[in-house]
């Protein structure tokens, strides 16, 4: 009998910890075959320095559907990126770790570079004979995942995006005089979060009246040429923009206005293109105008957690797990959409191998009006993903009541 250690890795989302729960709820479930569960605290680089948690003394008997209802990352995250060459000693040093852990399942629950560790880690164990199970679990608020036809953390931070906008938009609806409203939200390469913006309209030319993804370049001109013919229709204009819009030769409209930093992989830190757009605009027009970024809040609110999404996260777990009793290794839990009206799903395995290190972004044909604006089909793929509401449990206090590791 081996045992299986679970980890999180990358930016949390509203139900990482649910797809964390699925993942040690079914492990948990099956001591036939698994012996201890156990979570690595602050992922690959925690389990390197030792950091390990056992769940069954973590979170005992009811404690652990606390899971489900908690935002963030309940083991800790971390941003260790695994070196591309096989022969590094980083590998056999964790293999020695496993092995001394009888260790023999791996769930790792993250976005593209979680994928990259799991290829990285599969090809290893392959290479050296290793018959430890090596499994990726999905997660990303960006959407951004390939083979898949969405990722847990997106529906409940879509649906928060489209709440919060609506918000904005009653709010900025106020007064009759000019204005424009620029929302900035989370999206470097692929605009699947800001294209969930479109969710908050009640009808047929309701605002946001433009939205700008990172698919189609975005050129300072139009844009404002854009922006005077909403003027014309709405006194108040409110404007959607991912973080990583640029410009047609590649640039980041937010590097127009001051240099960026590097994060330890390489991407470049984006923050400040609504800034810049509403300077812009106010230099230009001569009205009211302000930004809004959304930040962290699209991706840590338990409040507006959509109950597609944490049911699914769970679901995904479960059947990874599933998935490794069977001697699968090397894959990662797909969704697989069945049907739109009414809408289902059933889970999937693809080859990580196929999937990390790649982007799936937005449908050129779905991205419409010069670029400004989203096609019906993205709404009838994006809005089942956000229906549903979780009545998150609350303390003595009032206010959620979180499980939090001590």
């Amino acid at each position: 009998m081996k045992n299986l250690i679970v980890g999180q890795s990358g930016g949390p989302t509203a139900v990482i910890n649910s797809s964390l729960y699925g993942v040690v709820s079914e492990a948990l479930g099956h001591s036939d075959a698994i012996g201890k569960v156990y979570g690595m605290v602050n992922g690959i680089e925690g389990f390197l320095e030792g950091n390990v948690l056992d769940f069954r003394e973590a979170l005992p008997g009811d404690k652990l559907e606390g899971l489900k209802f908690t935002p963030g990352a309940y083991l800790g995250s971390c941003r260790y990126k695994l070196p591309d060459s096989l022969e590094d000693p980083v590998f056999p040093q964790l293999f020695q770790k496993f092995e001394e852990m009888e260790i023999g399942y791996f769930f790792y629950i993250g976005g593209n570079d979680s994928m990259d560790t799991v290829s990285k880690l599969s090809r290893y164990a392959e290479k050296i004979g290793s018959d430890i199970i090596v499994m990726g679990e999905p997660k990303t608020i960006d959407n951004d995942l390939t083979l898949t036809d969405h990722t847990p953390g997106f529906g409940s931070a879509a649906r928060y995006v489209a709440s919060t906008v609506r918000e904005i938009v009653l709010d900025a609806s106020v007064y009759e005089t000019k204005s424009v409203t620029i929302v900035e939200i989370m999206g470097r390469h692929a605009g699947w979060l800001t294209a969930a913006s479109v969710l908050a309209r009640r009808f047929e030319g309701d605002n946001p009246l433009l939205v700008y993804l990172p698919e189609a370049a975005f050129e300072e001109e139009v844009f404002l040429k854009q922006v005077e013919q909403a003027l014309e229709k709405n006194c108040n204009v409110v404007v959607c923009v991912s973080e990583g819009i640029r410009d047609g030769k590649g640039t980041f409209i937010c590097e127009y206005d001051r240099s960026v930093g590097t994060d330890r992989f390489g991407h470049k830190m984006l923050a400040g293109c609504g800034k810049y757009l509403e300077n812009l605009i106010r230099d230009r027009f001569g009205i009211k105008a302000r930004s809004v970024e959304l930040n962290v809040s699209q991706r840590c609110s338990a409040s507006m957690m959509s109950e597609t999404d944490q049911k699914e996260a769970v679901l995904a777990g479960q059947f990874g797990v599933q998935a490794a009793l069977k001697g699968e290794t090397g894959k990662m839990v797909s969704y697989v959409r069945e049907s739109n009206d009414p809408y289902r799903i059933s889970c999937g395995l693809e080859d990580v191998n196929d999937i990390c290190n790649q982007e799936k972004t937005v449908p050129a044909e779905w991205i419409t009006n010069d670029g400004s604006d989203l096609s019906d089909a993205f709404t009838a793929y994006a809005r089942p993903l956000v229906q549903g509401k979780v009545d998150v449990p609350l303390g003595e206090d009032g206010l959620p009541a979180f499980v939090w590791r001590k």
